[in-house]
């Protein structure tokens, strides 16, 4: 069995799902996904740092992003300032033995990493960075500290979102320079090979620089077995990553962001280390900036990658290739009930885009919005044709319930 140093908080429900893991470092108790989607696919709330449109680092008016870097110097100094450290007080009842309803409360302290993502003190991090914290401690590279507010979170793809509680919103109220935000870059741009900077606080090391390249893309479960309900596209890194260095930001040489730091495999693994790419982040952002939660769209399926057929299913639903996800399941009264859709149906295209594996799927069907009408291309039997669909409401009782986080262990 494999040994993973992070423990997870996600599920899935029928086609409406997602998951993660982590990299927090907490003391005491409980503390650690996920789908890229097209890049401006949604657009970047308002007042978060739009990537800029020339290379923000150079070196004697060289592209660093093409020519590679001389030093990571100008994008650890670039960025450190919006790089901030999040602790955390919590409280857990420790169960007694021979007691099943008594127990001894202690307090939990955590400690994890977070960027700000606009002048308004905004932070991005992830939720088992903050998951049962009743105090939010905020720190930057200054040494200011500011009250961390939680603004929204989604435990099922480990993201929150922090404000700094920050009497002048520019930050000068302690006599600080205005806060200072990272860009948001583009993940599905980001290529296997590319150069990346993580920032963190690993163990508590405060405002640590490693460097490395993209390893991998689109690791999913099957890769990264964190959770079984879990759903997974993470980017893959070999810059060194550990506990403390949840939340943080993962970095191309233009010092935009392209994902948040927030798993590593243990087990004496070393240089593998996962992050949320950041257009999944910014899909999700703009419904926990406003409503605190996500609120997800659902097809009311339940679905199996291609891949994972036996030989003899593959045969009988006359399948010639591995693209698309088959559905095992439909849900009766559901949008895809309603729309005839059938068990051993394989859908290859949602809203004219390709269905390479089924975790693509689900993710395309949770965020394109309640109530919209989808055109998705279906193979039955072999014969291809395109049905309408007007997507339902996934409801959180349909859901499986989030794994609680569990502390990172320690090395």
């Amino acid at each position: 069995m494999r040994n993973w140093a992070i423990l997870v908080a996600a599920p899935v429900v029928a086609l409406s799902v997602l998951s993660m893991a982590a990299c927090g470092k907490r003391s005491g108790g409980g503390g650690a996904s996920a789908e890229a989607l097209p890049s401006g696919a949604v657009p970047v709330p308002s007042g978060v740092v739009p990537v800029p449109k020339s290379p923000s680092l150079s070196t004697g008016g060289t592209d660093l992003a093409k020519s590679g870097p001389l030093s990571f110097a100008p994008i650890a100094k670039q960025a450190d300032p919006s790089v901030v450290t999040i602790a955390t007080i919590g409280e857990e009842v420790e169960a007694l033995p021979g007691f099943t309803m008594r127990g001894r409360r202690r307090e939990i302290k955590g400690l994890g990493t977070g960027f700000i993502i606009d002048k308004d003190g905004t932070v991005l991090t992830n939720n088992h960075v903050i998951e049962g914290a009743e105090v939010i401690t905020v720190r930057l590279a200054d040494n200011r500290e500011y009250p961390g507010k939680l603004v929204g979170r989604d435990p099922r793809t480990d993201i929150a979102v922090v404000r700094l509680e920050a009497k002048d919103r520019s930050g000068a109220a302690q006599g600080g320079a205005p806060f200072q935000p990272l860009p948001l870059g583009d993940s599905d741009g980001a290529e296997v090979g590319d150069w990346t900077v993580a920032i963190g606080n690993p163990f508590g090391l405060s405002h640590t620089v490693s460097a490395g390249i993209i390893s991998a893309k689109g690791r999913t479960r099957d890769d990264v077995p964190l959770d079984p309900t879990g759903y997974y596209n993470f980017l893959q890194t070999d810059a060194s990553i550990n506990p403390g260095n949840s939340g943080g930001p993962l970095l191309n040489l233009r010092g935009e962001v392209v994902g948040i730091n927030t798993a590593i495999r243990g087990g004496g693994a070393q240089g593998i280390g996962f992050a949320i790419p950041i257009n999944m982040v910014k899909q999700l952002l703009p419904m926990l900036l406003r409503d605190g939660h996500v609120t997800r769209s659902a097809l009311g399926v339940r679905i199996r990658d291609i891949r994972e057929l036996a030989p003899e299913d593959r045969t009988e639903l006359k399948l010639t290739d591995d693209k698309g996800a088959v559905i095992e399941y439909v849900a009766p009264g559901s949008p895809a009930d309603k729309a005839d859709l059938k068990a051993g149906d394989v859908i290859v295209q949602f809203d004219g885009q390709p269905i390479d594996r089924g975790t693509l799927l689900s993710w395309m069907a949770s965020t394109a919005g309640v109530g919209k009408t989808v055109t998705l291309r279906v193979l039955r039997m072999g014969k291809a044709f395109d049905l309408k669909v007007t997507l339902g409401e996934l409801q959180e009782k349909d859901m499986p319930k989030p794994r609680r986080v569990s502390p990172l262990p320690t090395p």
